[in-house]
């Protein structure tokens, strides 16, 4: 999704004359976040008494107006993007003096020179200084030495004023006056230049910036500077140890513990060397230290051979900091599961990080077998509609770190759609373009199915009951490009109302069991939609975050593609919680005749946890139907009588663990 403002994007219309603040109604919804297959599977019928189909009309009238949607957000994007540039704007170069670094959470002081380009910058026209909108940055502000953020501006053109204003939140603008602004011609900006300085990122990252913009002949609109000067922030002090530890093997199969020593917020690459006692099962043939470096980043692993059936977990020790792993499960009827997350950000759109140390995060810090990065289409502060280099960056980011049999990639991106809702476009090939929501020819969901259809790809819609812009799903998802939907992320549950962590501004009738009741089949997925450079993580820093457990039979894009597509999937909101179940020896997700079921159905469900188990719940057809407690136990093997199951319904099952984390099975369809 989203953490910026339409008005710190990469092109933005600043007010004429003295400068007010901006849409405030705009700032509010902005800062709401925390912090092809050859298949043809029609349409399921409706369950009896679901909602009905919508019609043709109905359709219709959602593009023109769908609940929820922000056409006057869509109206402003296409305005800019069409807006005619003086070859003024977004003229000229800058630069840090002195060292482009920073620490996370650790107050600083950053000198930003402004150099004008060939074209100057007139009298009345304006240069602005953004610190990055995301994650903590202080404000810019040249009225209180007392305050954070606070700034020196000064010119040393003789002739020239300068008139310096906030206008809004991590934007400062810098109006000339007097005369003209020539080439070569400088400001100087001391960011921080007060007593307690200025706040810098809550997380960290390669590569982030502070932003110029120049609106050189001062009609209003600005283009940012594309070489803005870029620093790194640096993590804070190691102080969290994290294990993630392979779900399920079989017998004599090899497992892999990833090991990660983070800062309080998270971060990886802190500076640590120590060497960690791990406290193995005899089940486990494998090291029983590791030795950390310094040029390590806190990061390492270690791979085991599981030589007896039962459920382990490794413990570790180093110093002050200690962790246990998840479960591992050894069976000889353990099908693999690949932890997966599909939805993230850089801060080549609205997040943190470079795409590369996206992905090693991914694979080093979050244990995880496969990772998407999905930068927005046409949101943040630079755009991959408009900028093809992005795009091949993030192209590339996703080839050099494929490595099949061991970390999957998946090439993707956001349409950002703020009329129809946010869904993320994933390919399973090297090649995809992005079609961008603001284009005419790609701007509703229908348009979007139908450029990606016969491609290698799928589409996952997100936050969809609610949030920054619920999904509308009058458009009816195409069964074979959208065989999933993503129920839980930063964002919260988008599942149902009585969900635990329910997501923010729901929409009544918007859930995704809400569509389901209307004879939607979709298998469920989690993913962070993290915007913070941790992928697999995000709830380490936010109240919930989001994974997918694969149930894929190998470590490859092919693989994942068909298990996504035949819904051998589930959810959780972050931890690596295992979760079995079948109906009638069914794997979830699975359309079960109704002659297969016979007068009732046997759902048997098998938990195993890396906390304690609240309940175990199951949803049928719209409703909670069977509840029992976990007993605060962190193994739990259930069955369920299901009686009188009849064509046209669907049951899933809900674990919740103490502390509302939550797992989700794929829907079981009786059809």
């Amino acid at each position: 999704m989203m953490r910026g403002l339409p008005w710190t994007r990469a092109r933005a219309r600043l007010p004429l004359g003295p400068v007010p603040h901006l849409p405030l109604a705009l700032l509010a919804s902005a800062l709401l976040l925390l912090g092809c297959s050859d298949i043809t599977e029609p349409p399921a019928d409706p369950a009896p008494g679901a909602t009905p189909v919508p019609t043709d009309a109905e359709i219709a009238a959602a593009k023109a107006a769908p609940p929820g949607g922000r056409p006057d957000l869509v109206a402003m994007l296409r305005e800019d993007r069409d807006a005619s540039r003086h070859p003024s704007d977004g003229g000229g170069r800058a630069w840090i003096e002195g060292e482009a670094a920073a620490k996370a959470q650790t107050p600083g002081r950053w000198t930003v020179v402004y150099e004008a380009g060939p074209a100057g910058v007139a009298d009345g026209g304006v240069v602005t200084f953004m610190s990055s909108p995301f994650w903590g940055w202080s404000t810019p502000q040249t009225e209180a030495p007392e305050y954070h953020g606070y700034s020196e501006v000064t010119t040393d053109a003789e002739g020239v004023e300068l008139e310096t204003a906030t206008l809004d939140a991590q934007l400062l603008g810098i109006t000339v006056r007097g005369r003209r602004l020539e080439p070569g011609e400088r400001i100087r900006i001391v960011f921080g230049a007060g007593e307690i300085g200025a706040g810098p990122d809550r997380f960290a990252e390669r590569e982030e910036r502070f932003w110029i913009g120049v609106d050189g002949d001062g009609d209003g609109i600005r283009a940012m500077l594309p070489s803005s000067p870029a620093l790194d922030v640096g993590p804070g002090p190691p102080e969290r140890l994290h294990l993630l530890l392979t779900s399920s093997a079989r017998p004599g199969g090899t497992v892999r513990l990833t090991v990660a020593v983070l800062d309080p917020w998270g971060s990886t690459g802190v500076p640590f060397a120590g060497t960690l006692a791990l406290e193995v099962p005899d089940a486990l043939e494998g090291p029983r230290s590791l030795e950390l470096a310094a040029g390590d980043g806190g990061r390492g692993e270690a791979s085991y051979v599981a030589r007896a059936p039962g459920v382990h977990r490794i413990s570790a020790r180093v110093g002050e900091l200690a962790a246990e792993s998840n479960p591992l499960e050894v069976a000889a009827d353990a099908g693999p599961v690949l932890w997966a997350d599909l939805h993230g950000h850089s801060n080549l759109s609205d997040g943190t990080g470079t795409p590369e140390d996206y992905y090693t995060y991914a694979r080093e810090a979050a244990g995880l077998d496969v990772a998407a990065l999905t930068d927005h289409d046409h949101w943040g502060v630079r755009f991959l509609d408009e900028e093809p280099a992005l795009w091949q960056r993030i192209r590339k980011a996703a080839a050099d770190a494929h490595e099949p049999g061991r970390f999957v990639t998946l090439l993707g991106y956001e349409w950002t759609s703020w009329i129809h809702g946010h869904r993320h476009v994933l390919y399973f090939g090297d090649e995809g373009r992005v079609y961008s929501s603001l284009d005419e020819a790609t701007d509703d969901p229908d348009e979007l199915w139908a450029a990606l259809r016969g491609q290698s790809a799928l589409t996952f819609a997100h936050h969809s009951a609610g949030g920054p812009i619920p999904t509308n799903w009058l458009f009816r998802p195409d069964p074979v490009l959208e065989p999933v939907t993503e129920v839980v992320s930063v964002h919260g549950s988008s599942e149902a109302l009585d969900s635990p962590q329910v997501i923010y501004s729901p929409v009544p009738g918007n859930f995704v069991r809400d569509v389901l009741d209307g004879g939607v089949r979709f298998g469920f997925v989690g993913s962070g939609d993290s915007h913070d450079g941790h992928p697999g993580l995000a709830h380490i820093a936010s109240p919930v975050g989001g994974v997918a457990a694969i149930l894929a039979d190998s470590s490859t894009r092919e693989a994942v593609l068909a298990a996504l597509r035949e819904r051998r999937v589930y959810a959780t909101s972050g931890p690596r919680i295992l979760l079995r179940a079948t109906l009638n020896g069914r794997p979830m997700g699975a359309a079960v005749p109704a002659d297969a079921v016979g007068d009732g159905g046997e759902l048997r469900v098998r938990v195993v946890s890396p906390g304690e188990i609240q309940q175990v719940e199951v949803i049928r057809s719209g409703a909670v139907t069977h509840l029992r407690s976990g007993e605060g136990r962190r193994e739990l093997d259930l069955e369920f009588e299901l009686d009188d199951l009849v064509a046209g319904e669907y049951v899933y099952v809900r674990a919740v663990l103490y502390g509302s984390a939550t797992a989700w099975s794929s829907p079981f369809f009786v059809e």
